[in-house]
């Protein structure tokens, strides 16, 4: 690592992607039974076991304390749902804060992962639990593991030129959720009615951030070419991870992405852009023109919201245009949460 990488300050959030690709090309794995290993904008590593593949992935949850348990399995098993996995076995370092734990809340904690497992069809198969000093919070990183078949993987970097670009349900859910659950009372202030703030703390599971019954709805009627999960950075970040990845350019619909309306009041209440705002419950995909259609059957058959936003064009890798204002549509240096969080409220 050279002295100016050592010495640049990295905020709060995700690190910038041109650093993590470097290391990334740094740690390359030598074992030539790793498929996807690190890379930026593919949501978990797939491993050859001869039989079929083994899909892992690892994320954890900082930016809250409640329902921290729940949120941890969800966002992990998006990652193998977008690879065309089922979620298996799950993993979990839970980290407590002294002077805060007790056995109540472990309790809580362990049943809010036991009930999510059961949602997505994983079992709880081990991990690491401690009370440890200088948190004020619980932080819990899970990982989640899984099988897909051979023929059936699904990546990121798999968008062909001429696909539709759909997305299901809307923007942006997990944020949403962390807005109104860390801000209640602040945006109450801000004017944003209380039964709205109720149902954006409920976001979590109603519409809920799990893109697991999202992704298995539409591999089981058409052909998907590529998948990915939005989370930090939001859509916009989420929509340049997929060019890049497959090396295409994509060219959205704007105005057809859905906000929705509890997301839309709390980002304005706070000042917040809801494209940057970490997407968790949204599902990016690709597939042919054709297909579309029948994936937004599926969608609607399974009580899923979704739209076609897009389509893939031969631009240069990583290009993603706003189709009606002929407008880059760029990537954010840090997740919306993060920067709010980092800078505080602005002035009512």
């Amino acid at each position: 690592m050279t002295a100016s990488e050592t010495a640049a300050r990295i905020p709060i959030g995700k690190p910038p992607a041109a650093l993590l690709e470097r290391l990334f090309r740094r740690s390359a794995p030598r074992d030539p039974r790793v498929i996807v290993g690190p890379r930026v904008g593919e949501d978990a590593a797939v491993i050859d076991l001869g039989s079929g593949y083994l899909v892992a992935t690892t994320d954890p949850i900082t930016f809250l304390a409640d329902d921290i348990g729940w949120y941890a399995v969800q966002v992990n098993a998006n990652d193998l749902a977008v690879r065309g996995a089922r979620p298996a076995w799950f993993l979990m370092t839970l980290l407590l804060p002294e002077n805060q734990a007790t056995d109540t809340m472990l309790a809580d904690i362990f049943a809010q992962v036991t009930a999510a497992c059961e949602v997505v069809g994983a079992s709880l198969v081990g991990g690491h639990t401690e009370v440890t000093a200088g948190l004020d919070r619980p932080i819990l990183a899970g990982t989640m593991l899984g099988e897909v078949a051979r023929n059936c993987i699904v990546t990121t970097a798999g968008a062909q030129i001429g696909d539709a670009v759909l997305l299901s349900k809307g923007i942006a859910i997990e944020g949403t959720s962390i807005l109104a659950r860390n801000l209640a009372a602040e945006l109450a202030v801000r004017g944003v009615d209380t039964d709205l703030i109720a149902s954006a703390r409920r976001f979590a599971r109603s519409p809920g951030i799990s893109v697991v019954p999202d992704a298995q709805a539409a591999l089981r009627v058409v052909s998907i070419h590529s998948m990915h999960d939005p989370t930090e950075g939001g859509l916009a970040t989420g929509l340049v991870e997929l060019a890049s990845a497959a090396g295409v350019g994509l060219e959205i619909d704007r105005d057809a992405v859905p906000v929705l309306a509890e997301c839309g009041r709390c980002c304005q209440a706070v000042g917040v852009d809801p494209w940057g705002l970490i997407a968790s419950g949204a599902l990016l995909l690709t597939c042919a023109q054709t297909d579309a259609p029948a994936v937004l059957q599926a969608w609607r058959a399974a009580g899923i919201a979704g739209q076609i936003i897009g389509r893939v064009i031969p631009n240069a890798p990583g290009t993603v245009v706003d189709l009606n204002h002929a407008a880059p549509i760029l990537p954010f240096a840090r997740d919306e949460v993060a920067r709010l969080f980092t800078e505080g409220l602005p002035p009512a």
